[in-house]
């Protein structure tokens, strides 16, 4: 452990009970950085599998024991537990005849945000995962020591692995902060950002009052004046800013969009109050398409200049962001002229965001979408009914992949041929069932300077499957 990650005063006894998951080895990890004594589990080291997480891991001292109970003793200060992990497990069976404090993930992640100075917790049902991975690159660019805990990489192994990067103990931490399993409520950030809020995990009804709480929760608060939602969480915040919106409806910090694609996004910030030789309006020239990548970098810019950095110093440095791990990743472009773009979008703002920023720059879109599960298909069809024949344009083909199943006694009493017959015949929606069959469509459907849009989430295939089509093409 460096000096520069010197640990807090006290320092404990940690074990991580699912620790192979993509929220759960980060805060390991950081927690090792930090001084913690860390040792952990996962049922999937037991059968062998992800050996180089499990070597990563176990260098920087985090020991791993098998999943079975034999790792919880009395001399341990708390069990932290993935959502993943059953409450039966006999780990979690043991450290309750222990009386152990057990601990959620969410819930350490809250207290990491915390110990942040400041600590920054990004909300928001889209755009989490880019605008946290803006902040954290604004910060690597401008050479601040701090902690990043994002929900995806960034692109092309551009940065932290997974998502992730230690700093030092009491230095910014930046952090997504994610309302999908109701613990959006226990977080109380020095700086608190909603970027939006819409029908996503639950009805927007079912989700305000996370989100109002979170608000209230927030030291500082900024919201999107471009979401009715977002803007409606400020009023009576007593230090509030609202950000984005354009037409006068920015507040502090507002946008007006230039263009959209097809390759670059452009915009212009044009602050309410500038600071001496800051510029009254500042260039966002990004190196990736869409409306919402424009709404995201000024979410950044603004969280940035709250921990010091000149807003045009982050317009600068965000020129070269590099993306984030499948969101709008191009893949790569064929002999043909035929794009292929890898998206997680996966609920319907962000289907909407993905297909027009994949419009902006081409003539026709194949758009291909995976549902993440039987429960979000069902709760995403009366929505998907209404939202595809209103977005595509009559050039344009939707085909539907197979939902996606990861295991359990979920009923499935629904697929994507059902989804496929709910829209209107004009469309000519193709239905695949498994996945050479969306490679097939591909393959019958494109023709030259099209772009392929593949969306979905969870699946760890859908990677694969876009560089398969790229590939294909």
């Amino acid at each position: 452990m460096s000096d520069a990650q010197a640990a807090p005063d006290h320092r404990e006894r940690l074990h991580f009970s699912g620790i192979a998951g993509a929220g759960m080895n980060p805060l390991a990890q950081l927690m090792r950085a930090w001084g913690h004594a860390v040792q952990g589990s996962d049922r999937s080291f037991d059968q062998g599998q992800q050996a180089d997480l499990r070597r990563r891991l176990e260098s920087q001292g985090i020991r791993i024991l098998p999943q079975d109970g034999t790792a919880i003793h009395a001399a341990l200060d708390r069990v932290v537990y993935s959502a993943a992990v059953e409450p039966d497990t006999p780990e979690l069976i043991r450290a309750r005849e222990l009386k152990l404090a057990c601990v959620a993930r969410p819930a350490l992640l809250a207290e990491v945000v915390a110990a942040g100075n400041p600590g920054v917790a990004v909300a928001g049902t889209s755009g989490k995962s880019t605008v946290s991975g803006m902040i954290h690159w604004i910060l690597l660019r401008a050479g601040v020591a701090h902690t990043f805990l994002g929900g995806a990489p960034l692109a092309a192994g551009a940065g932290a692995m997974g998502g992730f990067q230690a700093g030092p103990h009491g230095a910014p931490v930046v952090a997504e902060a994610c309302e999908s399993d109701g613990t959006l409520v226990g977080y109380h950030p020095g700086v608190g950002l909603v970027h939006n809020l819409a029908r996503d995990h639950g009805e927007v009804a079912d989700l305000r009052a996370q989100f109002l709480r979170f608000a209230a929760q927030s030291k500082r608060l900024l919201v999107n004046a471009g979401c009715a939602e977002a803007t409606a969480l400020a009023t009576g915040h007593p230090a509030a800013v609202h950000y984005g919106g354009g037409g006068g409806l920015g507040g502090e910090l507002a946008l007006d969009v230039v263009a959209i694609g097809p390759e670059r996004a452009l915009g212009v910030l044009r602050p309410a109050t500038t600071s001496p030789g800051e510029p009254a309006e500042i260039l966002l020239d990004l190196p990736q398409p869409g409306a919402h990548t424009l709404d995201n970098a000024v979410a950044a810019c603004v969280a940035a200049r709250a921990l010091g950095i000149p807003l045009a110093d982050s317009a600068r440095h965000l020129r070269e962001f590099p993306g984030i791990f499948r969101r709008f990743e191009v893949i790569g472009t064929t002999d043909t002229g035929i794009r292929v773009v890898d998206d997680y979008a996966h609920n319907g703002e962000k289907i909407r965001a993905a297909v027009a920023a994949a419009q902006a720059g081409c003539d026709r879109l194949l758009a291909v979408f995976q549902p993440h599960g039987f429960g979000p298909a069902r709760f995403l069809r009366p929505e998907l009914r209404t939202l595809i024949p209103e977005i595509l344009r009559p050039q344009d083909r939707w085909c539907y992949a197979p939902i996606f199943y990861a295991g359990g006694t979920v009923a499935k009493d629904l697929s994507s041929r059902d989804l496929c017959d709910d829209l209107p015949p004009r469309l000519r929606a193709g239905c695949a069932d498994d996945h050479a069959g969306v490679l097939r469509w591909c393959a019958e459907t494109a023709i030259p300077n099209d772009t392929v849009l593949l969306m979905g989430a969870r699946d760890p295939a859908l990677p694969r499957l876009a560089r398969a089509i790229h590939d294909l093409l």
